[in-house]
Formats: C-alpha cells, structure tokens, sequence
C-alpha cells in the first residue's frame, strides 16, 4: 500500500514562525529599526542571524511540500502584521521550489508596490525577482515597463531586480533600463541607479565611463556622487562639473523654448 504523501498546512507554520520570531525579538530597538528601514509595518527587532535561522528551520519543515503549498505559505506570511514576517516570505520566494516556479513570478511582481521601504523593497527585487528574471530574460520586458510606474518603489525595485546580470557581468540589458531612469525625479531611484552604474562600474570600468561621460547631462548629483565611489576622484569631480554645465545649459535652452512659445 502506498503511504499518503503528508499535507503541509500553511495557517500553523505561520503561527509558528511568529511564535519563533516573538522568543528571538528585541523590543527595545523596534522603533528605531523601524525609522531606518522605513518599513510600512512595526517590526519585532529580530536580528539578521536569528532570522535566517528562522527562515532554515522552516524550509528543513517544509521541505516535500509542493509548490502550490510553498505559495500558500508565503502569501500568508506576507500578509502578516510585522516586517519580520515579510523578509521570511521574500526569503523563501527565493528558495527552492518557489525560486523555478512559474507562478511565482506574478505574485513577486504583485508585491513590488507594497514593498514600501528601502528594506523591503530593494531585499524583494534583488533577491527572488532578480533571480526569476535572470532565469527567464524574456522578464526583462516587463521590468522596462516598471521604470515608468507611478509607484517610485517600483521603479527603484526595476534597478535592483538588475543584480543577477550585473553581478555575472551580462551588462547590456542594466544599462539599457537604467539609461530610462536617467531623468526620474525621485531621489529614491537616483541613488538607486547610482548604486547600479557603481556595480557596473566593478565589471567593466571602460564601459561605465563612457556611458556616464555620454549621459552626464541627465545625471542628477546623487546619481554621480553615488556611481563613481569606485572611480578616481578626477573623473568624480570631471564627471560633476560636466553634468553641472550641462544641466545648466539644458536647463538655458528649456526656458527659452518657453519664451518663444510664450511670446508666440
């Protein structure tokens, strides 16, 4: 006789990863944590180790479960009261069988714009979101669509789902979006094109510094400040003067424009 397999309830192993969150929290700093992270929820104050023990303990119980039940469990944790709940489902969107299921990509993308929050945000899109869209390239269509959202965190979450291409020196598809975000008017984004044209900057120097020689009239001074912390301090202040004048200049001839139109 063949033994049923064993169902993975996901209701009680939430309850019990908040049971193990809550005996490891530090109550103490969970406002403070909660300032710097910028999370949109309270948080326990539980550390990076504890968490990630957490995190094992539950992929050791519920390893043999089936991917639709791994679903089921992150969106329960997700949907949960505290930021610690939150990292534990994007940690396990990121691990097998979530990280090659198909369906997993949809409910990634779904979260992106309840990922307020540097913490949240940039942990979910370099993490299972820059993994899934590595595997299939053809995603990449749909993070180019992201750098026009509304939603500023999405458009941030665009850069740093770019992290598995850059990391692996495939540079083509990072320069080509973050060239989109040139102009966004979030500082949010700005840094975060910066930290990416940094990253690029580690595999192929040459490259990056013709692109931002190239780009400077659009690059906002966060951007440069940002994207040149591994180059030599005479491009860092070359490269500011240029985007300075230029931006200028640009900014010149828009206002001209304008007087002609107006005076027209």
């Amino acid at each position: 006789m063949v033994s049923a397999r064993p169902r993975f309830a996901a209701a009680p192993e939430h309850r019990r990863i908040v049971r193990s969150l809550s005996a490891v929290a530090a109550p103490a700093s969970s406002e403070f944590l909660r300032s710097y992270l910028g999370s949109p929820v309270p948080v326990r104050g539980v550390s990076t180790p504890r968490l990630r023990r957490v995190v094992a303990e539950t992929v050791r119980r519920f390893s043999g479960a089936s991917a639709a039940e791994w679903r089921v469990l992150v969106r329960s944790l997700w949907k949960g009261s505290h930021f610690e709940e939150k990292v534990v489902a994007i940690e396990l969107l990121g691990r097998k069988p979530l990280v090659d299921d198909p369906l997993a990509w949809p409910l990634a993308a779904r979260w992106v714009d309840d990922a307020t929050g540097w913490a949240l945000s940039d942990s979910l899109a370099s993490g299972p979101i820059s993994a899934q869209a590595a595997a299939r390239p053809e995603r990449f269509a749909e993070l180019l669509q992201w750098t026009r959202s509304e939603n500023f965190w999405r458009r941030r979450a665009s850069t740093y789902a770019l992290r598995q291409w850059v990391r692996s020196g495939e540079l083509d598809r990072p320069f080509q979006l973050l060239a989109r975000l040139l102009d966004d008017p979030e500082r949010w984004v700005q840094r975060a094109v910066g930290t990416w044209l940094r990253e690029c900057w580690k595999k192929d120097p040459p490259r990056t510094e013709r692109f931002l020689r190239r780009e400077a009239a659009r690059l906002a001074p966060v951007t440069v400040t940002v994207a040149t912390e591994r180059a030599p301090n005479r491009f860092r202040e070359e490269l500011r003067r240029s985007s300075r004048a230029r931006r200028n200049s640009r900014g010149r001839a828009g206002s001209g424009e304008h007087i002609r139109v107006q005076a027209a």
